[in-house]
């Protein structure tokens, strides 16, 4: 398989996990999420879809140059897809749980988890494909913001 197909499936693959992601979260952007008070440097809520689709895109981009490089390094390619998958289910999760559950306090406790998760991610992928890391560097800063900002809607509304 080329490395174009391979970006392309995990383009997908991201993607798809956003696409049910944004259903979990959907719902409740209309109806709880305006009730809760937010802090000052909350963003307006058209801004999230592009940011996220944006980022799918270039986590997806990000995990197909690493998969490219199965053939010349086969374990640190595995263990950094083993690291990708996972923060993409607590990515998933995330959603879940914040806007699911309607629970921002264990949604800031796991978006903690999902930062770390992130992190050793990019730290595996910087050292595979140079750009793979690049592209993962808007996604832990967005993430950074989002757990600020989780954790301020927690504060606000506990």
């Amino acid at each position: 398989m080329n490395k174009y197909l391979k970006i392309a499936i995990m383009v997908a693959t991201c993607i798809g996990v956003g696409y049910i992601s944004g259903e979990t979260t959907r719902e409740s952007v209309d109806t709880w999420y305006t009730t809760l008070q937010k802090p000052v440097f909350n963003p307006p809520n058209w801004i999230f879809a592009p940011v996220w689709s944006t980022l799918y895109v270039f986590m997806g981009i990000a995990a197909g140059l690493v998969w490219a490089r199965i053939d010349f390094e086969k374990d640190a390619v595995r263990k950094a897809l083993t690291f990708f998958f996972i923060q993409l289910a607590l990515n998933a999760l995330w959603s879940y749980l914040f806007f699911g559950l309607q629970n921002p306090m264990i949604a800031m406790f796991e978006i903690v988890l999902l930062w770390l998760m992130i992190y050793e991610t990019w730290h595996k992928f910087k050292t595979i494909n140079k750009y793979a890391g690049w592209l993962f560097v808007p996604y832990i800063l967005w993430v950074s913001f989002a757990a600020v900002l989780n954790a301020s809607i927690w504060y606000l509304n506990r």
